[in-house]
Parts: C-alpha cells; sequence; structure tokens
C-alpha cells in the first residue's frame, strides 16, 4: 500500500506543479500545446527516474561535501541522452521545447527528488517515487496546454473541436497564469474531497 501511495501522490496530494509549484519555468512556458506538455513531462520524467535510480545506488559512495555536484553530473548526463535522442528522433518536438530540454538539468523538482527522496531509500523506492511524481508533472503539463490550446485555438492534440478563433490571451503567456491559476484551484478542491473520505 505504501508503494501505491508513494506513486498516486504525484498526481493530486502532491502534484509538483499544482501542489508543490515546482517546474514552474517548463510549465509557463513550454504548454502552448497539449502536445508540448506531455512531450515536456514525459523527457522530465524520464530524466526523475532515471537519475532517481542511479542517487539511490551511490548514495553511500558519495562523500557529503560533494553530494548535490555529484547529482547534478548524473541529472546532466540524463538530460544530455535525452536531449540527443528527442533531436534525432522527434525533431519537431525538439525544436518546440527548444532550450527547456537542457534547463531540466536544473528543474527544482529532479534535484528536489534526488536529495529528498532518491538519496535516502531504496531503488525500487526511488523509482516508484520517480514515476510517481514524474507522471504527476506530466499529467499537470498536458493538462495546462491542452486547457491552453482548447481556450486559445478551439483544438488540442490537432483536433478541431470549434470553428473559429479562441481567445487569443491563452496562446500568450498571461494565458499560463491564468490557466495555472485556475487548474492549481481545481486540483485544491479535488484534495479538499479527498481528504474529507
Amino acid at each position: 500500500m505504501g508503494q501505491l501511495q508513494n506513486f498516486t501522490k504525484g498526481f493530486v496530494k502532491d502534484n509538483p506543479v499544482f501542489v508543490l509549484l515546482l517546474g514552474l519555468c517548463p510549465a509557463l512556458g513550454v504548454t502552448t500545446s497539449a502536445f508540448n506538455g506531455l512531450g515536456m513531462g514525459l523527457a522530465t520524467t524520464f530524466v526523475l527516474v532515471s537519475s532517481n535510480i542511479v542517487v539511490s545506488l551511490i548514495k553511500n559512495l558519495i562523500p557529503a561535501k560533494v553530494r548535490i555536484p555529484s547529482y547534478i553530473v548524473v541529472i546532466a548526463s540524463f538530460v544530455t541522452i535525452t536531449d540527443l535522442v528527442m533531436e534525432a528522433y522527434m525533431p519537431a518536438l525538439f525544436e518546440s521545447l527548444g532550450l527547456f530540454i537542457p534547463l531540466i538539468v536544473v528543474n527544482c523538482l529532479v534535484m528536489g527528488r534526488a536529495e529528498a527522496f532518491a538519496s535516502k531509500n531504496n531503488t525500487w523506492s526511488a523509482i516508484v517515487d520517480g514515476f510517481g511524481m514524474g507522471l504527476g508533472f506530466s499529467f499537470a503539463l498536458t493538462m495546462l496546454g491542452g486547457l491552453r490550446e482548447i481556450l486559445g485555438a478551439g483544438e488540442i492534440f490537432g483536433w478541431s473541436l470549434f470553428a473559429g478563433d479562441g481567445m487569443l490571451v491563452f496562446v500568450l503567456a498571461p494565458g499560463a497564469f491564468i490557466g495555472l491559476g485556475y487548474l492549481v484551484a481545481l486540483n485544491n478542491i479535488v484534495k479538499e474531497r479527498l481528504e474529507r473520505r
């Protein structure tokens, strides 16, 4: 039951974007569409799970004085792999996400989970936590991107939902803040109802 709670807490209770407010730079910057949000979320999930595995395996080998720099090197290695694979096999997504892929290295979510969880737990727990928080992050970015795409362009994942133009503000940067505010409020309502049960 504990592993299941570790996995599901990233979706509502401790969602990285809607509750912990981590990783807001990519959440606000790349979520002009649901596809971009999903792509960024899955890239971050890969880096998060992979770095959690390595950090949990080498935690006893790293001296305390160089702990954080060591974690950054591990994370940067997986970000480089993600960056190169995405550029080779998904060039359109790579172009859309641009600078935000290398910025995964300094994403507070990835570093925070390495420091707060993976360095203190076994490998299996680190994997479960990485997937839970990563998929929760992907869920949040996809929701925000989908909301902005529907309201701003009248489509989602390239499928047209209604004819005509949407609200321009949701295509622009302010739309990210407005959409995030509404989704944080919605998440708070859902979390409150779940806690009453």
